[in-house]
């Protein structure tokens, strides 16, 4: 078992990985490296180019970073790929039939733990964009994960309202709590620029969640079948 799980999460992570980082270059990269440009001065909001000559250019192709980005992203997925069909199996042991078709739901309660519930109330964030510390936001993040993971589960697989309740109660809670912002919201990068980068960080986090989804369901099944 261990073996099919495996085999399954690397083909369906490096799958949905990859297609993933394609994703990220084509849609959310041109944001980073524009926002890099108020970063470093290089653009200045309500204003042009900070020194003289300076050219406010989006950026160009790097193939060291772009590869890299990409391998990393891979990775990443795999990670996920494999946390997620060990749940499906734990899942399919409990009487749940995983499917191709039942995969997008789990690929999209993937994506509501990971991206969606903790952007809520700490989006993704620009570089130059004001930001609370580090370490905060990470421990605060976790948590968000951990607890909307268990809901998630609590609210699929419960069998009584009272399990239900305690699991809309967890959705909640990292919420009331609060999530690590900065005392002023001043920063070099517009507004307009961040609110772009989140939308589209969190579009792209659908799809490829989705696809890992489907991909880690297929795979799994087909390793069952075999």
């Amino acid at each position: 078992m261990f073996t099919r799980l495996v085999t399954s999460a690397l083909f369906a992570g490096f799958a949905a990985g990859l297609i993933a980082a394609l994703l990220q270059l084509y849609f959310v990269q041109p944001v980073l490296l524009h926002a890099e440009l108020y970063e470093t001065g290089a653009l200045v909001h309500f204003g042009t180019a900070a020194t003289p000559g300076a050219a406010p250019a989006m950026g160009g192709i790097d193939p060291v970073r772009d590869g890299l980005s990409i391998l990393f992203t891979a990775l990443v997925y795999t990670g996920y790929a494999l946390m997620m069909v060990a749940a499906m199996a734990a899942a399919q042991d409990r009487g749940a039939v995983i499917s191709a078709r039942n995969g997008i739901l789990w690929g999209f309660a993937g994506f509501m733990a990971v991206h969606f519930l903790p952007a809520f109330s700490l989006p993704p964030e620009l570089p130059g964009s004001a930001a609370a510390d580090v370490a905060p936001r990470q421990i605060w993040w976790f948590g968000t994960v951990a607890v909307s993971t268990l809901a998630l589960w609590l609210i699929a697989f419960g069998k009584s309202w009272s399990i239900w309740v305690v699991a809309i109660v967890l959705l909640l809670v990292p919420h009331l709590i609060g999530a690590p912002h900065p005392t002023e919201f001043l920063g070099p990068v517009p507004p307009e620029l961040a609110a772009l980068f989140a939308s589209r960080a969190l579009g792209v986090g659908l799809a490829a969640w989705v696809l890992l989804g489907l991909f880690s369901a297929y795979f799994w099944q087909r390793e069952n079948n075999t």
